[in-house]
């Protein structure tokens, strides 16, 4: 069964601006400033929209028990993010703690073979964003 209409909609708007909200976070510098923590609220609020999506959806995915292209898209952003704050935000969010939801979430996605197959090294996104901060 495919998902509905009004659910891909709702999965939208929950994804909405993520990406750029973690590359605007990433890229900034100097870390810890004024802007550096604007810039963190500003993806732990795209996080938090996230996550109270992802607990309304019944099933393991964007738009419930079917993976989908939506997820498909999601997955490498949330790769990005994940390896991006560790390597230069000092891991200054907590997905696992303050985000349970996008936390199994990526435990999922992530687990999947066809994102393992895909997958690149952690060193070459820290190198692409390094290379974006200067």
């Amino acid at each position: 069964m495919t998902a509905s209409r009004a659910l891909k909609g709702k999965t939208n708007e929950a994804v909405d601006g993520f990406f750029p909200a973690v590359a605007q976070y990433l890229k900034h510098t100097p870390d810890g400033d004024d802007d550096d923590v604007e810039l963190k609220f500003n993806v732990e609020s795209a996080l938090e929209r996230l996550e109270d999506h992802l607990s309304a959806v019944e099933g393991d995915f964007l738009c419930g028990d079917q993976f989908t292209l939506q997820d498909c898209a999601m997955a490498p952003k949330l790769y990005h993010m994940k390896t991006g704050i560790q390597a230069f935000k000092n891991g200054s969010i907590d997905v696992k703690a303050k985000f349970p939801n996008v936390n199994r979430y990526m435990d999922k996605v992530f687990g999947r073979s066809s994102f393992i197959d895909a997958l690149y090294p952690e060193d070459v996104i820290v190198w692409g964003w390094g290379n974006a901060r200067k």
